[in-house]
């Protein structure tokens, strides 16, 4: 096993986030005319992207995509990261670039020269909290095994890869080249499922990747049932058992199941006076899982410090932390 020098590195689109209110009638408007999936993340080209981006309402705007958002939440807990992901030479790809290196983040990605400008993921937050995502990929669908740091991926003690980028064969491609550079010098190997739309277009893909390149899983409820086809979540459970190391199963408001050497462990969610946008949800479980567990920490504490990042963000607008964690951290244990 090669000496680790980062805690984690993590793969996947590299894209700027623009967050906006919305209502129910307008969402419901949305998916009638155009397919949006409530709740759900939809694929959409660059003329989709500027016609909604100009029907939506006053916005925020960030770096984000789902893997670049737990790495950020990774390292405000205090871990060392590195990230992989493509954007243009291009004003967002400045900004996305900034932002990861201004979080302590290696990023060292070459960006794309010419075509494609950066992908942004537009996002309605409805009433209830809901986030709906449109996602115009960008120059992220372009990264390939190319672009896979062989040094990095061999240097880290776990490699986070993002399911969204898994739609084009180069991803495809780069994600096999990974996981196998990540197990040849003794190290792990983490997926997201991301969405139970991208689990349906890839759903044997994600099975055999599950079985014969991941040690550690991360779904939430729908996401695990897609996957393994059943109707309820304790068949998805007994589905996904032994599948491989650690499975993450994360069920809102109803906790996580954390299944491992035939054991299933209940973690409970931590409270929130208000949900405001559960955008990043996910995301933020999955950094505060990891952080404890490239701690040696028990996987019933690795849950916990998951629940309480998840707890954090959707306590805001917004898919990262808006506190550091480790200070959060360090409340919780105090």
């Amino acid at each position: 096993m090669s000496e680790p020098i980062y805690d984690m590195a993590a793969i996947g689109n590299a894209l700027v986030d623009v967050i906006a209110h919305a209502t129910d009638n307008f969402v419901a408007q949305q998916e009638k005319q155009h397919g949006m999936k409530r709740g759900a993340m939809s694929l959409i080209d660059a003329s989709r992207a500027v016609e909604l981006y100009g029907d939506m309402g006053t916005a925020i705007e960030s770096s984000g995509g789902s893997a670049g958002n737990t790495m950020a939440g990774f390292a405000s807990f205090g871990g060392k990261g590195a990230f992989i992901g493509k954007v243009a030479d291009d004003q967002l790809g400045d900004v996305f670039r900034h932002d990861m290196k201004a979080l302590g983040v290696h990023y060292g990605t070459n960006p794309l020269a010419f075509g494609t400008p950066t992908g942004r993921c537009l996002i309605l937050v409805t009433p209830d909290g809901q986030r709906t995502m449109n996602t115009f990929l960008g120059a992220s669908i372009e990264l390939g095994p190319d672009d896979v740091d062989a040094d990095i991926v061999a240097s880290a003690k776990i490699t986070y890869l993002e399911g969204y980028l898994y739609d084009d064969a180069k991803a495809k491609a780069a994600f096999r080249l990974a996981a196998e550079i990540a197990h040849n010098a003794g190290h792990k190997v983490a997926l997201t499922l991301s969405d139970p739309f991208c689990v349906q277009r890839h759903r044997k893909d994600f099975q055999y990747l599950v079985e014969s390149h991941v040690d550690i899983l991360f779904a939430n409820e729908a996401e695990i049932i897609s996957l393994y086809e059943t109707k309820k979540f304790d068949e998805a459970c007994r589905g996904a058992a032994g599948k491989c190391e650690v499975a993450v199963l994360t069920r809102s408001e109803k906790g996580a199941i954390v299944l491992s050497g035939g054991k299933s462990i209940e973690v409970r969610a931590e409270p929130v006076k208000k949900i405001v946008d559960t955008t990043g949800a996910g995301d933020q479980y999955a950094a505060g899982f990891l952080f404890g567990y490239t701690r040696g920490m028990s996987l019933q504490e690795c849950g916990r410090i998951g629940a309480l990042a998840a707890a954090e963000v959707i306590s805001h607008m917004g898919p990262r932390p808006e506190i550091k964690y480790a200070d959060l951290l360090k409340k919780a244990a105090a």
